[in-house]
Protein backbone atom coordinates (compact mmCIF):
# COMPACT_ATOMS: atom_id res chain seq x y z
CA UNK A 1 0.00 0.00 0.00
CA UNK A 2 1.41 3.03 -0.71
CA UNK A 3 0.62 6.04 2.42
CA UNK A 4 1.12 9.46 2.29
CA UNK A 5 1.46 11.61 4.95
CA UNK A 6 0.78 15.70 5.76
CA UNK A 7 2.97 16.40 8.18
CA UNK A 8 6.21 15.07 9.31
CA UNK A 9 6.51 15.69 12.89
CA UNK A 10 6.88 12.82 15.90
CA UNK A 11 3.99 11.27 15.05
CA UNK A 12 4.30 11.15 11.29
CA UNK A 13 7.89 10.31 11.44
CA UNK A 14 6.97 7.49 13.92
CA UNK A 15 4.04 6.10 11.59
CA UNK A 16 6.28 6.47 8.15
CA UNK A 17 8.88 3.97 9.94
CA UNK A 18 5.96 1.53 11.44
CA UNK A 19 4.54 1.38 7.67
CA UNK A 20 7.58 1.32 5.86
CA UNK A 21 8.89 -1.52 8.03
CA UNK A 22 5.55 -3.34 7.08
CA UNK A 23 6.53 -3.35 3.91
CA UNK A 24 4.30 -0.35 2.80
CA UNK A 25 5.49 2.38 0.40
CA UNK A 26 5.50 5.86 2.23
CA UNK A 27 5.22 9.47 0.69
CA UNK A 28 6.16 12.01 3.11
CA UNK A 29 5.18 16.16 3.46
CA UNK A 30 5.20 18.59 5.42
CA UNK A 31 4.74 22.51 5.44
CA UNK A 32 8.99 23.42 4.98
CA UNK A 33 9.34 21.71 1.39
CA UNK A 34 10.76 18.07 0.07
CA UNK A 35 14.11 19.34 0.53
CA UNK A 36 13.94 19.26 4.53
CA UNK A 37 12.82 15.43 4.18
CA UNK A 38 16.18 14.47 2.37
CA UNK A 39 17.67 13.16 6.07
CA UNK A 40 14.68 11.45 7.04
CA UNK A 41 13.77 9.71 3.50
CA UNK A 42 17.33 8.42 3.49
CA UNK A 43 16.68 6.28 6.76
CA UNK A 44 13.88 4.97 6.06
CA UNK A 45 14.81 3.53 2.95
CA UNK A 46 13.70 3.01 -0.50
CA UNK A 47 10.42 2.63 0.11
CA UNK A 48 10.47 6.01 1.29
CA UNK A 49 10.32 9.28 -0.46
CA UNK A 50 9.56 13.42 -0.34
CA UNK A 51 6.71 15.20 -2.20
CA UNK A 52 4.34 18.15 -1.56
CA UNK A 53 1.59 17.84 0.50
CA UNK A 54 -0.44 18.28 -2.32
CA UNK A 55 1.57 15.31 -4.02
CA UNK A 56 0.81 13.27 -1.17
CA UNK A 57 -2.62 13.46 -0.90
CA UNK A 58 -2.82 12.44 -4.81
CA UNK A 59 -0.84 9.51 -5.01
CA UNK A 60 -1.91 7.97 -1.46
CA UNK A 61 -3.88 5.26 -1.17
CA UNK A 62 -4.74 6.40 2.31
CA UNK A 63 -3.59 9.73 3.90
CA UNK A 64 -2.68 10.51 7.28
CA UNK A 65 -2.64 13.90 8.24
CA UNK A 66 -0.63 14.98 11.02
CA UNK A 67 -0.36 18.58 11.45
CA UNK A 68 -1.64 20.80 14.20
CA UNK A 69 -5.16 21.14 13.91
CA UNK A 70 -5.41 25.06 13.39
CA UNK A 71 -3.67 24.41 10.01
CA UNK A 72 -6.28 22.37 8.48
CA UNK A 73 -7.72 24.71 6.30
CA UNK A 74 -5.24 24.52 4.23
CA UNK A 75 -5.23 20.49 3.19
CA UNK A 76 -5.95 20.14 -0.15
CA UNK A 77 -9.13 19.05 -0.82
CA UNK A 78 -9.76 17.86 -4.54
CA UNK A 79 -6.32 15.42 -4.43
CA UNK A 80 -8.42 13.64 -1.04
CA UNK A 81 -11.56 13.25 -2.93
CA UNK A 82 -12.51 9.54 -2.34
CA UNK A 83 -9.44 8.63 -0.14
CA UNK A 84 -9.44 7.27 3.69
CA UNK A 85 -7.91 9.77 5.59
CA UNK A 86 -6.26 8.79 8.83
CA UNK A 87 -7.08 12.49 11.61
CA UNK A 88 -4.36 12.02 14.33
CA UNK A 89 -5.10 15.41 15.12
CA UNK A 90 -5.81 16.58 18.59
CA UNK A 91 -6.92 19.86 19.73
CA UNK A 92 -4.79 22.06 22.14
CA UNK A 93 -6.11 25.58 22.31
CA UNK A 94 -3.01 27.08 24.00
CA UNK A 95 -1.03 26.08 20.31
CA UNK A 96 -4.02 26.28 18.10
CA UNK A 97 -6.01 29.24 18.89
CA UNK A 98 -9.62 28.79 20.30
CA UNK A 99 -12.16 27.66 18.16
CA UNK A 100 -15.49 28.01 19.57
CA UNK A 101 -17.52 25.12 17.79
CA UNK A 102 -14.95 22.85 19.86
CA UNK A 103 -15.03 25.13 22.90
CA UNK A 104 -18.96 24.59 23.11
CA UNK A 105 -18.80 20.81 22.24
CA UNK A 106 -20.79 21.50 19.57
CA UNK A 107 -18.64 19.27 16.89
CA UNK A 108 -15.51 17.85 17.48
CA UNK A 109 -12.17 18.04 15.67
CA UNK A 110 -12.12 15.36 13.68
CA UNK A 111 -15.67 16.69 12.27
CA UNK A 112 -14.07 19.68 11.29
CA UNK A 113 -11.67 18.23 9.23
CA UNK A 114 -14.31 16.15 7.46
CA UNK A 115 -16.48 19.30 6.46
CA UNK A 116 -13.18 21.19 5.21
CA UNK A 117 -12.99 17.42 3.17
CA UNK A 118 -16.95 16.84 2.68
CA UNK A 119 -16.34 13.60 0.68
CA UNK A 120 -13.25 12.31 2.37
CA UNK A 121 -13.54 8.92 4.44
CA UNK A 122 -12.18 10.47 7.56
CA UNK A 123 -11.05 7.83 10.73
CA UNK A 124 -9.48 9.37 13.97
CA UNK A 125 -6.83 7.55 15.02
CA UNK A 126 -3.40 7.38 16.35
CA UNK A 127 -4.05 10.67 18.60
CA UNK A 128 -4.11 9.19 21.67
CA UNK A 129 -0.54 7.70 21.63
CA UNK A 130 2.70 9.48 22.57
CA UNK A 131 5.47 9.11 19.65
CA UNK A 132 7.65 6.97 21.70
CA UNK A 133 5.38 4.94 22.74
CA UNK A 134 3.97 4.58 18.93
CA UNK A 135 7.70 3.38 18.64
CA UNK A 136 8.05 0.90 21.09
CA UNK A 137 4.95 -0.55 22.62
CA UNK A 138 3.40 -2.84 19.20
CA UNK A 139 3.58 -6.50 20.19
CA UNK A 140 2.18 -9.31 17.65
CA UNK A 141 -1.50 -9.95 17.40
CA UNK A 142 -2.57 -12.43 20.75
CA UNK A 143 0.27 -11.45 23.34
CA UNK A 144 -1.43 -10.61 26.97
CA UNK A 145 -2.11 -6.79 27.37
CA UNK A 146 -1.53 -5.82 24.08
CA UNK A 147 -1.83 -2.25 23.91
CA UNK A 148 -5.08 -0.99 22.35
CA UNK A 149 -5.96 2.37 19.99
CA UNK A 150 -9.52 3.56 19.54
CA UNK A 151 -11.10 4.55 16.79
CA UNK A 152 -13.32 6.27 14.95
CA UNK A 153 -15.10 6.91 11.49
CA UNK A 154 -18.23 6.92 9.55
CA UNK A 155 -17.42 4.19 7.29
CA UNK A 156 -17.14 0.76 7.85
CA UNK A 157 -15.05 -0.27 5.40
CA UNK A 158 -12.56 2.71 5.99
CA UNK A 159 -12.39 2.16 9.19
CA UNK A 160 -11.54 -1.74 8.45
CA UNK A 161 -8.60 -0.92 6.28
CA UNK A 162 -7.13 1.92 9.14
CA UNK A 163 -8.08 -0.96 11.70
CA UNK A 164 -5.93 -3.45 9.61
CA UNK A 165 -2.52 -0.60 9.66
CA UNK A 166 -2.66 -0.68 13.52
CA UNK A 167 -2.81 -4.04 13.63
CA UNK A 168 0.05 -4.61 11.38
CA UNK A 169 2.15 -2.09 13.73
CA UNK A 170 1.28 -3.99 16.77
CA UNK A 171 -1.69 -2.57 18.79
CA UNK A 172 -5.34 -3.93 18.95
CA UNK A 173 -7.97 -1.64 18.01
CA UNK A 174 -11.30 -0.84 19.66
CA UNK A 175 -14.25 1.59 17.60
CA UNK A 176 -15.45 3.82 19.55
CA UNK A 177 -17.77 4.26 16.73
CA UNK A 178 -19.08 7.37 14.74
CA UNK A 179 -16.50 9.81 13.72
CA UNK A 180 -18.75 12.15 16.46
CA UNK A 181 -17.56 9.85 19.05
CA UNK A 182 -14.04 10.77 18.57
CA UNK A 183 -15.14 12.99 21.84
CA UNK A 184 -14.41 9.85 23.90
CA UNK A 185 -10.90 9.90 23.09
CA UNK A 186 -9.67 13.26 22.99
CA UNK A 187 -6.96 15.37 25.80
CA UNK A 188 -8.33 14.99 28.79
CA UNK A 189 -10.45 11.86 28.78
CA UNK A 190 -9.81 8.45 30.33
CA UNK A 191 -8.97 6.75 27.09
CA UNK A 192 -6.18 9.46 26.01
CA UNK A 193 -2.27 8.44 26.17
CA UNK A 194 -2.55 6.08 29.11
CA UNK A 195 -1.48 2.09 28.42
CA UNK A 196 -4.62 0.10 28.21
CA UNK A 197 -5.66 -3.01 26.86
CA UNK A 198 -8.62 -3.73 24.98
CA UNK A 199 -11.07 -4.30 27.39
CA UNK A 200 -9.63 -1.46 29.29
CA UNK A 201 -9.96 1.10 26.40
CA UNK A 202 -13.84 -0.03 26.39
CA UNK A 203 -14.46 0.57 29.67
CA UNK A 204 -12.33 4.16 29.68
CA UNK A 205 -14.60 5.04 26.37
CA UNK A 206 -17.68 4.24 28.35
CA UNK A 207 -16.83 6.78 31.13
CA UNK A 208 -16.79 9.34 28.80
CA UNK A 209 -20.32 10.97 27.38
CA UNK A 210 -20.66 11.47 23.57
Amino acid sequence: MRIGLIGSGRIGTTLARLASDAGHQVVLSNSRGAASLTDLVAGLGPAASAATPTQAATVGEVVVVTIPLRAYPTLPVEPLRGKVVVDTMNYYPDRDGHIAALDDGSTTSSELLAAHLPESRVVKAFNTIYFEHLATHGQPDGSPGRRALPIAGDEAEAKHLVSGLIDEFGFDVVDAGALAEGSRFQPGTPAYNIRQDADQMRRALAETPG
